[in-house]
């Protein structure tokens, strides 16, 4: 037997070992993840969030803000500020240079009392008026809050809702904010949606190494008896000619048969898919980000608790009312050095508050100018190109409520810079808040190929005609089912037979 022939031999073996262990894990995948298609992993979205507050009243409303800031430890080194509402009272939420919370009543400016179970209901009644709520307990980590952004609230309390959607609320410990929101039926759908398909039941908390080397393994593995599957197929098909049956396949039994066919016809879609899901887990760190990353501290040149804009709270509201803008919640941001104000409303529309002659403005959006030399602080390696871009492109993506990514605020316009550093990094700023809105070197774009689009076909093209892409990936979900559930049966039928000829072979030994 020839080289060649060795090669083919170990394919096969290769194939038919790893589809044993992993085409019923594959078929899971694929069913849960048409369920993802259509019901996300519980979290709470910007609109959700937004919505469920009250707009600011400028009257009365708010102490000054550096009576809040003189209840912080550090005053000067407050990363940020937020005058909110939590359980439908006015607060300012501060966030520390160290990252721990501290919560103010905008009313009297005084620190808001710990939070409670009863202040946890309040809350939960604020975020759902007329419906009642019932204390769950704590918990620090369950199957629904492993997200790493709930960190800094944790533990949590749990606080059931007699709403007509039967909500399970999230509210944190530290500043009483409901910060997840988790209706039962997408509970129960999550069962065979993201919780199986990320296979849940065996992460313990936000981080969990063992965990992600637990899905890297069997993604892996998954992979190779997709690949090997895929070559195999190939190989036994005769492209040209027939088998002495008179078929183009050697395989007369039912679900070989089938488990060849199908595989032909879906098994690129299947290797895309396993293999993309095993690049979501970013196995030894291959899509980290190269040399320097972008400087967010530069590129704001100040942070709120030392650098703020000369108007007060209520001055800020009034002019915000005035330009017939109702905000439900203020942020005090820096820009290059210089201090301005984020309103935004209950339904997400934003307004900025700017330094004008004689006073302040209220603006829909930064200028593209002052934004580009703002950003042009992120690196040290020059700017190469600085565009507008009105719509979205391949990395700049909005995506649906049901995304993983659905929390992130993406909308045009946004400015984007493209620098000259080694890993040819590119910037988006957007226009409506002046946030950094994301960023990506070569190698997190290489990622992004390899995983989201291959995973979940999300260009924007695709986006724009989401019912018929949602189409195409069922009916290419269903083809690649079909593989990976003839190879269960095949493979329960190989090891059926595999132990039934070990038995024998023990019989046979134990013979005088």
């Amino acid at each position: 037997m020839g080289s060649a022939a060795h090669a083919r031999r170990l394919v096969y073996l290769v194939h038919r070992w790893t589809g044993i262990g992993a085409c019923l894990l594959m078929a899971l995948w694929v069913v849960s993840g048409v369920v993802m298609l259509f019901v996300g992993y519980p979290k709470l979205l910007p609109q959700e969030r937004l919505g469920a507050l009250p707009a600011l009243q400028a009257p009365g409303c708010c102490v000054p803000v550096e009576a809040a800031l003189s209840q912080s430890r550090a005053p000067a080194a407050v990363r940020q500020i937020t005058l909110t509402s939590i359980a439908g009272r006015p607060h300012y939420r501060i966030r520390e240079g160290s990252g721990a919370f501290v919560v103010v009543d905008a009313l009297t400016g005084q620190r808001a009392p710990g939070v409670d179970a009863a202040r946890a209901l309040d809350s939960a009644r604020a975020f759902l008026p007329g419906s009642m709520a019932h204390d769950a307990g704590t918990v620090v980590d369950d199957r629904w809050t492993h997200s790493g952004a709930l960190d800094a609230h944790r533990p949590l309390y749990r606080v059931r809702m007699e709403d007509p959607a039967a909500t399970l609320l999230y509210v944190s410990s530290v500043t009483a904010e409901v910060v997840m929101d988790a209706p039962a039926m997408q509970r129960r759908w999550n069962y065979v949606g993201a919780w199986l398909h990320w296979l849940y039941m065996f992460r313990d908390g936000s981080r969990d190494p063992v965990w992600s080397w637990l899905v890297i393994v069997l993604s892996a593995t998954a992979t190779v008896g997709a690949v090997t599957g895929a070559l195999a197929g190939i190989w036994r098909w005769r492209f040209a000619g027939r088998y002495r049956s008179g078929a183009k396949t050697p395989y007369r039994a039912f679900q070989m048969r089938w488990h060849h066919i199908t595989g032909l016809v879906f098994g690129l879609g299947l290797v895309a898919w396993v293999f993309s899901g095993l690049m979501s887990m970013n196995p030894a760190g291959i899509f980290d980000a190269r040399g320097p990353r972008p400087d967010s501290a530069a590129y704001r040149g100040g942070e709120p608790g030392a650098v703020r804009p000369d108007i007060t709270a209520e001055q800020a509201l009034g002019l915000l009312h005035s330009a017939g803008f109702a905000p439900s919640e203020i942020e005090w941001r820096v820009l290059a050095g210089k201090p301005y104000l984020l309103a935004r409303s209950s339904a997400g529309a934003t307004r900025l508050i700017v330094p004008a002659p004689g006073g302040h403005s209220v603006v829909d959006r930064w200028a593209s100018e002052p934004l580009a030399e703002a950003g042009a602080r992120l690196m040290t390696s020059p700017v190469i190109s600085a565009r507008l871009l009105d719509a979205y492109d391949a990395y700049y993506l909005r995506r649906g409520p049901a995304s993983m990514y659905a929390a992130a605020e993406r909308h045009p316009p946004v400015l984007l810079l493209e620098f000259a550093d080694a890993g040819q990094t590119r910037a988006y700023l957007d226009l409506r808040t002046g946030d950094l809105a994301l960023s990506a070197d070569r190698a997190q774009r290489t990622g992004r190929w390899l995983f989201n689009f291959l995973h979940s076909w999300d260009l924007p093209e695709f986006l724009r005609h989401a019912k018929t892409r949602d189409v195409a990936l069922i009916l290419l979900s269903a083809g690649a089912l079909l593989v990976a559930i003839t190879g269960t049966v095949i493979g329960w039928r190989r090891l059926k037979t595999t132990a039934a000829r070990w038995r024998l072979r023990r019989l046979v030994a134990k013979r005088p």
